[in-house]
């Protein structure tokens, strides 16, 4: 004679022990919103008090190498903190994958955290490309020939037809986006060549009416200061670019670590320092909770 059992049912957390290598998604796309969010606030606010790594603000060139250095150190910062903080939210979300060993628990929450720092930066990556595609297009009102105008050096293009006197509505837009192509060719090992120089000073003349001679000044001033300008603009790009790969990287393992302070504050275990107060916290909702029993 047999004895049937019911079937017993099964928890999540007893789903989640049947497959030890099941990846958990909620705590992954939690954690990269919470990151996602914590470097938008970051970014938002290093940009409001003027720590820009790059930009085509004449400003901007005037800037120090010191403040750029400033810059790239802060992203790099801040890509800690907010890793760090997503890394955390999906180990400490994490539902526990059974009686595993401790380094083993450890793995799984790391790489939970890895996938919160990947998928952050997919949508980071996302959401910066649709940014600059927004701003990269054209007004259907304008000129065609106007989009092709760099925007870094359209300080020295207005230097460069700066006139006096000039007629109300002058079409400028093809000139100066020619001329902006020309000067480009500054920044080049042989710069600008004669056949441009010289009708550089013919276009010049041409638009704004100064003499040969004056529009010939303006022409090696103009392009003197492009070729500084686009050499200081290569410059913050290497360091935009350094500063980002650095952040990512570094991000990956604060998102690594972060996600095993989450499973171990999640688990009761000992934590690192820095996160003892969030467990005096723990204690003190805990009192809080806890009835109290009335006096007889």
């Amino acid at each position: 004679m047999s004895v049937e059992t019911a079937p017993v049912a099964t928890s999540p957390m007893t789903r989640a022990a049947a497959d030890s290598w099941t990846l958990q998604w909620t705590p992954v796309i939690a954690g990269a919103l919470t990151a996602a969010a914590v470097s938008s606030i970051l970014v938002s606010f290093a940009m409001t008090v003027g720590l820009g790594v790059s930009s085509a603000a004449p400003t901007w060139r005037d800037a120090s190498v010191a403040l750029w250095l400033l810059s790239g150190l802060y992203l790099v910062l801040q890509a800690l903190v907010s890793f760090g903080v997503g890394g955390y939210v999906a180990g400490r979300v994490r539902a526990p994958y059974g009686l595993a060993e401790s380094d083993e628990t450890e793995k799984r929450d790391g790489l939970h955290g890895v996938a919160s720092w990947a998928l952050a930066v997919v949508l980071g990556t996302v959401l910066a490309a649709m940014v600059a595609s927004a701003a990269n297009r054209t007004n259907p009102l304008s000129s065609p020939s106007a989009a092709t105008e760099p925007s870094a050096l359209s300080y020295e293009l207005d230097h460069l037809f700066r006139a006096a006197r000039r007629a109300p509505t002058p079409e400028l837009a093809p000139a100066r986006s020619e001329a902006g192509r020309i000067l480009l060719t500054a920044s080049s090992h042989n710069g600008v060549s004669s056949d441009d120089r010289s009708y550089l000073v013919q276009l010049v003349s041409g638009a704004t009416g100064l003499a040969p001679a004056d529009a010939e000044r303006r022409v090696d001033t103009v392009i003197a200061n492009a070729k500084s300008a686009l050499s200081r603009a290569r410059a913050s790009t290497i360091i935009l670019a350094f500063s980002i790969a650095t952040a990512l990287l570094l991000g990956a393992v604060a998102a690594w670590m972060g996600a095993e302070s989450g499973g171990r504050h999640r688990d009761g275990k000992p934590v690192t320092g820095w996160m003892l107060h969030a467990n005096r916290f723990s204690r003190r909702s805990d009192l809080w909770r806890r009835p109290t029993s009335m006096p007889e």
